[in-house]
């Protein structure tokens, strides 16, 4: 009997095994981003800016976080097959974002430690080498954004935009935006410092930077841990009650999660006068919503004679 299990068996690998787009682009990106960080760090200490060092180190945080993404990327498709992951291994990439965030909310605090010294014990700046360094770092970042594809990565989450599911690719551009911010914010300091004699903005801009830096760690803090705590999904739930009750049926008990990029499990239990066959309603709830992927059905016959009989 045993050889005709595999017709009712599955895996559990969802198409993480797959090589993702985002996999090739983040590991471009972070080589890029590498020795334009060691060329703005030395050009930053070198010249005496405030704004272009911050720059660089920027670049070097999100160099180690753009490095976690790729291994996320690498070590999801590794273990995809393997046994140990009960829903595969969809949430690694939702743990690179995380992670990534988290370096980004660590250099903001950097940046707003290091700028407030340089307001207390300023030093002199070389505006010309620092400015044409800094044009060169948002030529990168804005290269670097165009290989990540800027496309999809708003904040849609009503399951259409499969960029903004991928964590690790929306780290990974969130990354290249808040460099590019920094790199803008860095030229406007110099020219203003050079032109108008305006020293103060070079560290005040290291500050700005780090605000809003902050706000999008912030939000990819929130997203990453829906996933990590196997938040409920609103809107998917409501999907299955309407695939699934009617006057004769009604579900008892629902539970849906996040298994991987705009890829769900759920486990459904439900009590009807007439149940159907626990095939049916799974056919059922996958015509509803396709990023269901795995779901458990449980039925129960409710029971026409009341209590008291």
């Amino acid at each position: 009997m045993h050889h005709n299990l595999s017709a009712w068996q599955h895996d559990h690998v969802f198409d993480q095994d797959k090589r993702r787009s985002g996999e090739t682009r983040t590991l471009l990106v972070v080589g890029l981003t590498l020795v334009m960080m060691v060329w703005e760090i030395t050009a930053g200490i070198a010249y005496g800016s405030m704004a272009l060092l911050a720059d660089g180190l920027h670049m070097g945080s999100h160099a180690v976080a753009l490095g976690i993404a790729a291994f996320a990327y690498i070590y999801a498709r590794r273990h995809a097959t393997s046994a140990h992951f009960s829903f595969g291994t969809g949430k690694v990439n939702a743990l690179g974002g995380f992670t990534g965030a988290i370096l980004l909310a660590v250099f903001a605090l950097y940046m707003v430690i290091e700028s407030i010294d340089r307001f207390i014990n300023p030093v002199a700046i070389s505006f010309n080498g620092a400015i044409f360094v800094a044009i060169i770092g948002l030529a990168v970042n804005c290269l670097s954004a165009w290989i990540l594809g800027g496309e999809g990565h708003g904040h849609d989450h009503d399951g259409h935009d499969h960029h903004s599911h991928d964590h690790n690719r929306r780290a990974a551009y969130f990354h290249v935006l808040a460099d590019a911010l920094t790199s803008v914010l860095a030229i406007a300091a110099l020219l203003s410092g050079k032109y108008m004699g305006w020293n103060w903005l070079d560290p005040a801009m290291g500050i700005v930077g780090a605000v809003l830096i902050t706000r999008w760690s912030w939000l990819l803090l929130k997203d990453t841990a829906r996933v990590l705590l196997d938040q409920q999904r609103s809107e998917l739930e409501a999907q299955v009650k309407k695939a699934i009750e009617d006057e004769q049926t009604h579900i008892t008990d629902l539970h849906i999660w996040s298994i991987g990029p705009n890829i769900h499990a759920a486990i459904v239990a439900l009590v009807s006068g007439t149940p159907e066959s626990p095939d049916i309603y799974r056919q059922r709830i996958q015509q509803q919503c396709d990023s269901l992927v795995h779901i458990s059905v449980e039925t129960q016959l409710s029971s026409k004679t009341s209590p008291a009989n």
